[in-house]
């Protein structure tokens, strides 16, 4: 395994991380934890999670992730050779179920660091990340900009809730998640006007499939040293290649969860079968380049991966290994350019 560091921080992150979000959905709590288990001897040591999670979230599974990373840290008990983030959910009208109150406000906060520190079994979370903006903004894959409505900025109030709770020692660092070049440099400023720790992270989808990252904030994470931790490495799965050699099942996320468009149109299988033919003429799984590829990325932190059996997961963090020569990474970006971006 290769590691890094949290940016700002003496920690030392794995460059692969484990996404959790399948677990309580399409992984019991069995699976999750042979899951933690093999990711762990792998030398991973940086788990990803969320107090909204699982992944496509209901009433029935909420909190399920949370609660089954929790009872395998209790088995294993080796909270400490960890780093675990998760993170506060954002304002939505469709999750009242988690609160009645979402959003960034100081009781929001600090009920939901109570709740994922129970659900955890631990006393502190390593990084503790904005889920999403409050502010109306483009994320999850909406194109373009539009007049935003009304918004009060109140970054300097949650900048001053995350340090008390941090001072609480119930966090030890915070980060960004879906958010802006513009949102991560006013959390930045407004930070050392006001004498506060900054943001370590942000964490944001990055693939082959959606590189926007690299148009404002991979500059904010070389120059301000706040990491990009990328999600969504694989597009669901879209970039393994097996929706294309048709050996997909009916059990897989694309196929299982049809209102999860972001990966499905016809520019994102157009640009797959590319990838997928400059792979193999490598021998190398799509998998694997796919991977390889952001893990060479110079404003990367980590490498948010996530499977539903073992035999995935092992494939991903064997990525780690992986080093794309100059060919290949040549011809990834003839295809970048041919269809840029079709996964926003």
């Amino acid at each position: 395994m290769k590691y890094s560091n949290l940016s700002n921080t003496k920690i030392k992150v794995s460059k692969i991380c484990l996404g959790t979000m399948t677990f309580g959905e399409q992984n019991t709590e069995a699976e999750a934890h042979q899951q933690l288990d093999y990711a762990v001897e792998q030398g991973v040591n940086f788990i990803d999670t969320a107090e909204l999670y699982a992944v496509p979230s209901t009433e029935k599974n909420n909190g399920l992730t949370e609660k089954y990373i929790g009872t395998w840290l209790a088995s294993k008990k080796n909270r400490e050779q960890l780093i675990i983030g998760t993170k506060v959910t954002g304002p939505s009208d469709g999750l009242k179920y988690i609160s009645e109150n979402l959003g960034f406000s100081r009781s929001r906060i600090k009920e939901a660091v109570e709740r994922s520190l129970k659900h955890l079994q631990t006393d502190y979370i390593d990084l503790y990340q904005l889920h999403w903006p409050e502010r109306p903004m483009n994320m999850f894959g909406q194109r373009g900009y539009q007049k935003p409505d009304e918004w009060r900025n109140n970054l300097l109030q949650v900048l001053q809730i995350l340090n008390e709770v941090k001072k609480e020692g119930k966090i030890r660092h915070y980060g960004l998640s879906n958010e802006s070049a513009w949102g991560a440099m006013k959390f930045l400023q407004t930070a050392d006007q006001h004498n506060f720790d900054r943001m370590v992270s942000v964490q944001n989808p990055y693939s082959l499939l959606n590189r926007t990252y690299e148009v404002g904030l991979a500059e904010v994470s070389i120059r301000e040293n706040m990491g990009l931790l990328a999600y969504s490495p694989l597009a669901f799965g879209l970039l393994s290649g097996k929706y294309h050699k048709g050996i997909d099942k009916q059990e897989d996320r694309i196929n299982k969860f049809p209102q999860f468009k972001r990966y499905s149109s016809d520019n994102c299988y157009q640009a797959t079968k590319q990838y997928l033919e400059i792979a193999e003429k490598h021998n190398l799984s799509l998998s694997k380049m796919a991977l390889a590829f952001i893990n060479s990325r110079s404003f990367l932190t980590s490498n948010i991966i996530g499977a539903t059996n073992l035999t995935q997961l092992a494939e991903n963090i064997d990525s780690i290994n992986v080093e794309l020569n100059e060919d290949i990474l040549k011809e990834i970006e003839t295809v970048h350019n041919q269809i840029p971006n079709p996964a926003p």
